[in-house]
């Protein structure tokens, strides 16, 4: 069995520490609001949430399979790069991982706020009818169904160390392309740089469509997107800056 590296061993120990916090203080609500990712037109968003979020779980299928999976691409990716470089790299696919899910989120939102608001509404009574998902009286349905359409954005909140994850995997699969990976609903050994680009392909047109292959319908795709572009673009800087061309073969 593979030894685990010190930074991801952590790494779990703290989002371990998360989950037992969303499950037993304030009966899962308040610990959740406090470091879940939010909207930021939302009044629950908080700035550390860009952070703490990555931490956090749903539920404990989500927080294995995540673990599992830092676990068995972290180790090996950690020991190429060292700790800090390694630790640098997870935060800032995580960090992608928003930036990309949050400017999708503000894509579906601003422009039917926007066209909210030129049809008479004010942005107070726009965001109490979107917290309260009750719709004020002589409202149009024009103007229902704009608010139904960014509904979903505005109360959104992310949750999950995937993106991080994701950045890992390519950085995983950039080391060793040709290592065979297999899904445990596809037993079939795929390389990693086919395997890792495929899964992204796969979030990418999730995403845009909405149609979920793998993943349960609320999960965030284009985070998981975000984190992989960071992860590849970090390794490609640094394999051509600061690494020997043979270094990863």
């Amino acid at each position: 069995m593979m030894r685990i590296s010190d930074t991801v061993k952590h790494l779990i120990i703290i989002n371990a520490i998360m989950f037992i916090g969303t499950l037993t203080i304030g009966n899962g609500n308040t610990f959740y609001e406090w470091f879940a990712m939010y909207f930021p037109q939302n009044d629950a968003f908080k700035p550390w949430q860009i952070i703490t979020h990555m931490f956090m779980h749903g539920g404990a299928m989500h927080i294995l399979f995540n673990m599992f999976a830092l676990w068995m691409f972290g180790t090996p990716v950690e020991q190429v790069l060292g700790s800090k470089r390694f630790l640098f790299l997870y935060i800032s696919a995580g960090l992608g991982a928003v930036l990309l899910q949050v400017g999708f989120y503000y894509f579906q939102y601003l422009p039917n706020y926007n066209a909210l608001i030129d049809s008479g509404l004010t942005s107070e009574s726009i965001k109490q009818m979107l917290t309260s998902n009750q719709v004020s009286s002589g409202v149009s349905q024009a103007q229902v169904a704009m608010l139904k359409d960014i509904f979903p954005a505005y109360n959104a909140s992310m949750v999950g160390a995937s993106g991080c994850i994701m950045g890992v995997m390519a950085a995983f699969g950039m080391m060793n392309p040709n290592a065979e990976l297999m899904m445990i609903f596809l037993p079939i050994p795929i390389k990693a740089k086919y395997f890792i680009p495929g899964i992204i392909i796969l979030d990418l047109i999730s995403g845009v469509t909405g149609q979920s292959f793998f993943s349960p319908s609320n999960t965030a795709y284009m985070a998981h997107v975000g984190g992989a572009v960071t992860g590849f673009l970090i390794m490609w800087y640094w394999k051509k800056n600061q690494f020997n061309s043979n270094r990863w073969y």
